[in-house]
C-alpha cells in the first residue's frame, strides 16, 4: 500500500469515487472510518486524525489533503495504507481552500514519506490532477498514488561531486528552517559548488528550500559533495557549519522535553489531549476558538499585468521586505536574544530563495497577476514542507505564510498582516508571536477570552496587563503556536503553561467545571473583599491596586482596594501617537484623584520608558540592550521635555487636593534622586504647590544593597519584583527560553527584599511591593513576612490576597519568610507553600 507494494485489498476498499461530505471534519472521519474498514488502524484513529488538525494544516494544495493521525497515537496503527475519497463538488478545507481529493495515512513510520513526495509532484501536473477529481476509473487515482510518477526531463538524477563525506543527522528534531539557514549561508560562502543527498534526492544546499523538501530527520544519512578547485576544504567548512549546529539542537530538544514533561499544575484533560508547552503567565483556564494573528489563509485577487511592471513590482516588494525583516531580526535580537531572533532571519532566507522567485515568475508568465503569482508560489512550497511527514518542517510552512504575508503587504498593502482589528464576535483564544504592551492593554476583552503567545515572558509588561484585563494567559509556547489551525477549540491554562487543543466534550465539561469552582471560590473571597488586610494577631497591610486610567478605579475599589499603590503613566504615551501636554496630563491626575476619593492615596510613578516598553513618536536612540540602557531615571534626567511637563502636571493636581505620591523608577544612585528631588522642589516652589512624598522604585540590586543609604533620602520604597528579579538573576524576562526560570521567589531575589526593608527602617520608611509577586497569595504572605507593609496588585488579585493574610498570624508569615530565606531554589520556596497550606 506504500512504496512499490500494491493494495491487496482491492480499489474499492482504498478508492471511494463520487463521495460526498458536509464539512471537513466529517471528510476526516469518513477517512478515518475507511481505514478502521481496511484493517490499517483501530477505533479512535479518526479522533487522532482531528486532532491532528488543530495542531497543523493538512491542506498540501490544489485541492487535495492529507489528513492523518497525530504521531503519539502511532500504537493505534496496525499496518500502512492509504485511502482516497473523491469529492467531486468538493468541500471547504479552509478559507479560501477546497479539497476534491482527501487522501487518509496510516502510517507507523515513515513510510509515507514516499507517497507524500509523489502528491507534491501530482499537484504540479495540473491537467492530470484535475482528471482526477472527476474521474470515474479508481484505478486512475490508485495509480497516481501507488506509482512513482516519471522524473521530469528537467530534472537532474542524483549524482555526488568530486570530493564526498557521508554524514547522520543527529538533529533531534531532523533539519528544520533554522539550521536549514546556517547551511544556506555556508554554502552560499564556499567557493565551489555543494551537493547533499538523501537517498535518490538531491539539493543545491544554498537553497533553503530545497534542503527543507529533502525532508531530513533525525538518523538519515546522507551524502556531501563537492567539487572544483579547493574542494576538500570547502567541504570540510561545511561540514564543520553543519556538526557545530548539533549540540544547539539537541539542547533546544531537550529543553523541550523537560518544559512538556514539567508537572502541570491546577487543571488538566483525562486523556491525551495535544497540548503545547509553554510558562504561565495570567492565571485563570479559558475556553474558545483558535484566532491567530497574521492568520495564513487570505484571498488574493488575480489582476494580471505587464510583465516588466510585474517584475519590478515584485523586486520593490522583496527589497522593502529584507529591509523590514533586517530590523525586525536586529529589533528581536536586542529583546530577546540572537535565539529568538534567529526565527526572523530564516525567514528572511526565503526571500533570496531562487526556487521560490523562480516559481513566481513561472506563475506569472502564465498570465497571472504579481500577488497572485507570489500568494500560489508561497502556498505551494508551504504544503510541499506540510506533506513531508516531519511536523517540524510542518510548523516551518507558518514560515513561508508569515513572509509571503509580508511581501504581499509591499504589493498591495490590503493584503498586509492581520491586525487586533479582525478579531471575531465571540470570545476567542489570542495566538500570536508575541503583543506588545500597547497591544495587550487595548484588547477588547469581550472578543478576547484568553491568551498564547510564542514569545515573551512571565513579568512583561503584556503578561501584566493580562493579569489586569483578567485574561488567563501562557507564554513562551514556541513557533509551533503560529501553525495552529484557525477555528479549532482550544483550553488554555494561565496557571500551568499550557494551551490544550482540541479537546473532547469530557475535557471541555471537565474544564468547563474546573472555572465553575474558582469562580466559586473567587465569589466567596469577594463577598469579604471590603475588609482590612488584618492578620489573625492584629497586623494590617495596606492595599492597593496597579492602574493606568481613571476609568479603572472604580473596579479597583469595588475589589477591596485601599487605593492606587501603582499608577503607570508611561500608558497615556503608549496609547497615543503624540505626548500629552501639560494640561491633558494635569486633567488626568485630577480625575484619578477625584475618582479615588479625598481619603484614599494615589502613588504616580514618573514616566518609565524602556526596555519592552517603547514609545515611537519620542524618536530615542536604538540601543543594543535597552533593559541595561537609558530607561527610567535615567531617561527623565536626560529629557527635560518630559520630566518637566509631568511634574508641573503633578504638582498642579496636588495644588488642587487629595492624597498623592511622587515615585520616581530605576533609582540606582543617591546623585539620580538628589537630583530629582532638587528638580521637584523648583517646580513645587514655583507652583506654590503643597510638599508631596517623593519615593523611589527598588529595581536593581544596587538600591536594594544601598536602601539605608537611599532612605535617608526617600519618603518611601516600592520593590519591582519583576525588574529586580530580571537584574538579580541575569535572565531578560520576556526571553521565552529562560522565562521559567525567571522566578520573583528566588531566594536571592527575597534576600534583596529583607535587605531594602531593613535599610528602610534605619530611617523609619515604608516599604511596599508592586511587582508581580504581591498579588500571588503565596507571595504576600512571604512578602508580609518580611516586613513589607503595603502590597499593590492587579484589581483582581486583590479579594485572593485579603483573604490569604486574614487567615493567618503575623508570627507564621515571619516564620514562614525565615524558611524562605535559608532555601536554596526558587522550586524550594513555593514547596513552602504546601506546608503553609
Amino acid at each position: 500500500m506504500f512504496a512499490d507494494a500494491r493494495n491487496p485489498l482491492g480499489l474499492d476498499d482504498l478508492v471511494r469515487i463520487d463521495a460526498h461530505a458536509t464539512d471537513k471534519e466529517d471528510a476526516i472521519r469518513q477517512a478515518g472510518q475507511l481505514l478502521i474498514a481496511a484493517g490499517c488502524v483501530g477505533p479512535g484513529y479518526e479522533e487522532s486524525m482531528i486532532r491532528r488538525e488543530a495542531v497543523a494544516n493538512t491542506y498540501l494544495g490544489s485541492g487535495v489533503a492529507i489528513p492523518h493521525g497525530l504521531g503519539e497515537d502511532k500504537g493505534l496503527v496496525r499496518k500502512d495504507g492509504i485511502v482516497v475519497l473523491q469529492l467531486r463538488d468538493g468541500v471547504e478545507w479552509n478559507p479560501g481552500q477546497r479539497a476534491h481529493l482527501v487522501v487518509g495515512i496510516a502510517a507507523s513510520s515513515d513510510s509515507h514519506i514516499a507517497i507524500l513526495r509523489r502528491l507534491t509532484r501530482l499537484i504540479q501536473d495540473e491537467t492530470r490532477l484535475e482528471g482526477l477529481f472527476t474521474t470515474a476509473d479508481k484505478a486512475l487515482i490508485s495509480n497516481a498514488l501507488l506509482e512513482d510518477a516519471p522524473r521530469a526531463a528537467s530534472a537532474k538524477p542524483a549524482q555526488d561531486l568530486a570530493e564526498q563525506v557521508t554524514w547522520t543527522v543527529d538533529y533531534p528534531t531532523g533539519l528544520h528552517a533554522r539550521p536549514a539557514t546556517a547551511w544556506s549561508e555556508a554554502a552560499k560562502a564556499a567557493s565551489v559548488p555543494l551537493r547533499v543527498r538523501h537517498g535518490d534526492e538531491m539539493a543545491d544546499p544554498r537553497s533553503m528550500v530545497a534542503l527543507l523538501q529533502l525532508g531530513l530527520k533525525a538518523g538519515d544519512t546522507l551524502t556531501i559533495s563537492a567539487s572544483g578547485e579547493g574542494a576538500k576544504g570547502a567541504l570540510d567548512q561545511f561540514l564543520q557549519a553543519v556538526t557545530r549546529l548539533s549540540a544547539r539542537e539537541k539542547a533546544d530538544a531537550a529543553r523541550a522535553a523537560e518544559k512538556a514533561k514539567a508537572p502541570v499544575r491546577g487543571w488538566k484533560p483525562d486523556g491525551d489531549t495535544a497540548m503545547i508547552a509553554g510558562v504561565g503567565a495570567s492565571p485563570g483556564l479559558a475556553i474558545g476558538k483558535v484566532h491567530v494573528l497574521a492568520a495564513t489563509q487570505l484571498v488574493v485577487p488575480d489582476q494580471p499585468v505587464d510583465l516588466a511592471a510585474g517584475g519590478a513590482l515584485l523586486d520593490d516588494a522583496l527589497v522593502r521586505t529584507r529591509a523590514q525583516m533586517k530590523a525586525l531580526v536586529d529589533d528581536t535580537t536586542r529583546r530577546l536574544g540572537a535565539s529568538e531572533a534567529a526565527i526572523f532571519k530564516a525567514q528572511a532566507a526565503l526571500l533570496d530563495d531562487t526556487d521560490l522567485i523562480t516559481l513566481t515568475c513561472q506563475i506569472m508568465v502564465e498570465g497571472h497577476g504579481v500577488a497572485w503569482s507570489w500568494h500560489q508560489a508561497v502556498e505551494r512550497m508551504a504544503g510541499q514542507l506540510s506533506a513531508l511527514g516531519n511536523p517540524v518542517l510542518a510548523a516551518r510552512a507558518a514560515d513561508f505564510h508569515d513572509i509571503g504575508r509580508r511581501v504581499l503587504s509591499h504589493i498591495d498593502p490590503g493584503l498586509g498582516i492581520g491586525t487586533l482589528s479582525d478579531l471575531p464576535d465571540e470570545p476567542c483564544i489570542l495566538v500570536a508571536a508575541d503583543l506588545s504592551p500597547s497591544d495587550t492593554a487595548t484588547l477588547d476583552i469581550e472578543k478576547v477570552a484568553g491568551i498564547a503567545t510564542a514569545l515573551g515572558g512571565p513579568t512583561s509588561h503584556s503578561a501584566i496587563l493580562a493579569r489586569t484585563l483578567g485574561l488567563p494567559s501562557m507564554v513562551a509556547g514556541g513557533t509551533d503556536l503560529l501553525s495552529l489551525a484557525a477555528g479549532a477549540t482550544a483550553i488554555v491554562d494561565g496557571d500551568g503553561g499550557r494551551i490544550w487543543l482540541n479537546p473532547s466534550d469530557a475535557d471541555l465539561a471537565s474544564a468547563r467545571g474546573w472555572i465553575d469552582e474558582i469562580a466559586r471560590k473567587r465569589a466567596e473571597e469577594e463577598s469579604e473583599r471590603s475588609k482590612p488586610a488584618r492578620t489573625v494577631d492584629g497586623h494590617e497591610v495596606a492595599i492597593g491596586a496597579n492602574v493606568n486610567r481613571p476609568d479603572q478605579v472604580s473596579f479597583a475599589v469595588a475589589q477591596g482596594g485601599e487605593g492606587v499603590g501603582l499608577m503607570r503613566t508611561e500608558f497615556l504615551f503608549l496609547e497615543r501617537g503624540d505626548s500629552p501636554t501639560e494640561d491633558e496630563q494635569y486633567a488626568i491626575y485630577r480625575e484619578m484623584i477625584e475618582a479615588l476619593g479625598a481619603d484614599r492615596p494615589l502613588i504616580v510613578r514618573a514616566l518609565d520608558i524602556g526596555g519592552d516598553k517603547q514609545v515611537p513618536h519620542l524618536d530615542l536612540p536604538r540601543e543594543e540592550n535597552p533593559f541595561l540602557g537609558v530607561r527610567g531615571a535615567r531617561l527623565l534626567l536626560r529629557r527635560p521635555d518630559l520630566l518637566e511637563p509631568q511634574l508641573r502636571a503633578l504638582y498642579r493636581a496636588a495644588k488642587d487636593g487629595g492624597d498623592l505620591s511622587i515615585m520616581f523608577p530605576m533609582i540606582t544612585s543617591v546623585t539620580e534622586l538628589l537630583t530629582l528631588r532638587e528638580i521637584c522642589e523648583g517646580i513645587r516652589a514655583e507652583l506654590d504647590a503643597p510638599v508631596v512624598p517623593i519615593g523611589i522604585m527598588i529595581e536593581v540590586p544596587a538600591a536594594a544593597v544601598q536602601a539605608h543609604v537611599l532612605a535617608e533620602h526617600a519618603d518611601f520604597f516600592s520593590i519591582g519584583t519583576n525588574d529586580l528579579t530580571q537584574y538579580a538573576l541575569a535572565i531578560d524576562r520576556q526571553n521565552p527560553e529562560l522565562a521559567s526560570e525567571a522566578d520573583s521567589l528566588h531566594p536571592a531575589v527575597l534576600r534583596l527584599i529583607a535587605m531594602t526593608v531593613a535599610g528602610a527602617a534605619r530611617h523609619d520608611r515604608w516599604v511596599g511591593v508592586c511587582g508581580g509577586i504581591a498579588g500571588d497569595p503565596f507571595g504576600a504572605a512571604l512578602l508580609t513576612g518580611l516586613g513589607v507593609s503595603e502590597l499593590s496588585m492587579t484589581p483582581r488579585d486583590i479579594p485572593a490576597v485579603k483573604a490569604r493574610i486574614r487567615s493567618a498570624s503575623l508570627a507564621d508569615m515571619t516564620a514562614l519568610a525565615a524558611k524562605a530565606l535559608e532555601a536554596g531554589t526558587a522550586a524550594e520556596v513555593r514547596a513552602l507553600n504546601e506546608e503553609a497550606a
